[in-house]
């Protein structure tokens, strides 16, 4: 506490636990109304590790974080690095949703100790835009150092681990879990405010992909049946 503050009580500023923080950090706005309100700031930190907990590898992940991604390489001239992925990005749905294949550098380490030093290096890059990974292995000390990195650079980071990593100690500001097989609900474990008792419900598939496949199916002479919602997932080949 400053000497200031001391002399002066009205200067000490308190966050009641019970409304959301008002944080002064850059967000970026997530691309899905219902969680950005339920977001310190209204949006994902910059600068800060954004942890996802997933019963699956890959599911969800790109339907979450992809809006956000988008609107990166529209500010940002450098890449969206993209380390461990658990399946092969679906090209042509990214495009489609703002996230062009020129933009997307994919980086495969089988060893953590590679995922982790590719991460790293890839967030004290200056032309780096965001980065991606999988990081299932990772401990708090290793995932601290990354959200050093991505403080120091004021980078967009997002770390997907496995469910079972919730009991682990975690130095990300917000932790996410992600459920559902077809719908998308968010669960907020961590925050800076209160708990969340209710998971945020996503919809099922991204607008401007619903729009994609509607304009097809009005023009195809039979129907298409409705796409899961990671079909940004779809497996080209296995990771």
């Amino acid at each position: 506490m400053s000497r200031a503050a001391l002399l002066n009580p009205g200067l000490l500023q308190v966050w009641p636990a019970s409304e959301l923080a008002r944080i002064t950090e850059k967000v970026v706005p997530t691309g899905h109304a219902a969680l950005d309100a339920q977001l310190p700031g209204g949006g994902w930190p910059l600068g800060s590790m954004v942890e996802v907990l997933q019963p699956q590898p890959g599911q969800h992940a790109w339907q979450l974080i992809l809006p956000a991604l988008a609107q990166a390489v529209r500010v940002e001239a450098g890449p969206v690095v993209v380390v461990g992925a658990p399946f092969e990005p679906f090209g042509p749905s990214l495009q489609a949703q703002g996230l062009p294949g020129d933009r997307l550098l994919k980086i495969q380490a089988d060893k953590p100790a590679a995922r982790l030093w590719a991460a790293e290096q890839a967030l004290r890059c200056a032309e780096v835009s965001a980065v991606v990974a999988w990081l299932p292995k990772a401990n708090a000390a290793e995932l601290r150092r990354l959200h050093m990195a991505a403080q120091q650079q004021g980078r967009l980071l997002f770390v997907f681990r496995p469910t079972s990593a919730k009991t682990q100690a975690t130095p990300a500001r917000l932790q996410l879990q992600l459920e559902g097989a077809q719908d998308l609900q968010v669960r907020i474990l961590k925050r800076r405010g209160p708990p969340l008792l209710q998971p945020v419900s996503l919809p099922a598939q991204p607008r401007r992909l619903t729009a994609l496949l509607h304009a097809r199916k009005g023009n195809a002479a039979t129907p298409i049946t409705r796409s899961r919602s990671h079909v940004l997932d779809r497996v080209a080949a296995p990771a």
